[in-house]
């Protein structure tokens, strides 16, 4: 069996130690502010998370782009020349371009390396709910599964991925055009926070309404608690935009609701706390089968 390399993009919100430990690289899109476009990078060279997120504290919108074909040629490229096949698990269609592509660029890639497979994955999700079937698709290769394999088994998996996420508002989301909800849920209601899942079809859907804060972090965790299975066997993650004490706050009910092998917090990246917006905090892990898709009536 050859060698497998796993690669998603920066909406994975992976950052550089859990990347090392599943020894996963990505693709990185870039963000547009003040006339600069600058890579969307995991490690924070560009902006600071403070920095960046206080650009939007401030009123101002930092833009976004997809994965750029020169980017995958320079990835996929560089692995291909290495001889390892390649896996890339990309954001949501329904969210970002990039998955379509990568496919473009891997078929060029693919001419020029034919010994060499490339698959291209629609994850469905984005910030660590992306990450997190990266990191299976990690945990399948290290298990001396082939290509095909881990592809077939991964794209099964995606379902069973759960994303439970509020925000201060719906507004980044609404102008980045990353939620479906209805428009009552677009309303200027003071105090009341939306719940947002990522649905079965991979759009990033507003499903209730919690009145204050600390209730929308809360329940998160509940729902989290929910809709997880085998949670003792797990790595259950937070996914937080510049707002490290309420994670904190977050991993502690976490703790005290949902039995699991660890918790690791991340940061929002700067594509999807870029859309998100300050404050956005998010909690997933493996667990029911997902149905709902927009325009269903949620049931816990």
């Amino acid at each position: 069996m050859g060698k497998i390399k796993i690669l998603t993009d920066s909406c994975s919100d992976l950052g550089k130690e859990t990347r090392q430990m599943y020894d996963i690289d990505y693709c990185r899109m870039n963000t547009q502010y003040d006339g600069k476009e600058t890579p969307a990078s995991l490690d924070w060279e560009y902006y600071t998370p403070k920095s960046l997120y206080d650009i939007m504290r401030d009123g101002n919108r930092v833009f976004t782009t997809q994965v750029p074909p020169e980017e995958f040629v320079k990835v996929f490229g560089k692995y291909a020349s290495e001889g390892y096949d390649i896996i890339y698990i990309g954001c949501s269609l329904k969210q970002s371009g990039s998955v379509n592509i990568g496919k473009s660029v891997a078929q060029d890639i693919m001419k020029e390396y034919p010994d060499i497979k490339i698959f291209c994955i629609d994850s469905k999700h984005a910030s660590t709910g992306e990450g997190m079937i990266a990191i299976r698709a990690a945990e399948y290769r290290d298990q001396g599964l082939d290509a095909e394999t881990i592809v077939s088994k991964v794209t099964e998996d995606i379902k069973y991925c759960h994303e439970f996420c509020t925000v201060h508002t719906l507004d980044c989301l609404k102008r980045a055009g990353r939620v479906k909800a209805s428009s009552a849920f677009f309303g200027n209601l003071l105090g009341v926070k939306p719940i947002i899942i990522a649905d079965a079809e991979g759009d990033q859907t507003a499903i209730k309404k919690v009145k204050g804060r600390k209730a929308a972090l809360d329940e998160i965790v509940t729902l989290l608690a929910d809709a997880v299975e085998n949670s003792e066997e797990q790595t259950l993650f937070i996914s937080h935009a510049d707002c490290i004490e309420e994670a904190e706050y977050v991993k502690k009910q976490i703790e005290e609701k949902i039995p699991c092998k660890e918790i690791r917090i991340e940061y929002m990246g700067p594509i999807i706390g870029s859309s998100i917006g300050p404050s956005g905090m998010a909690v997933f892990g493996w667990g029911k089968e997902i149905t709902f898709k927009s325009g269903d009536k949620y049931e816990q």
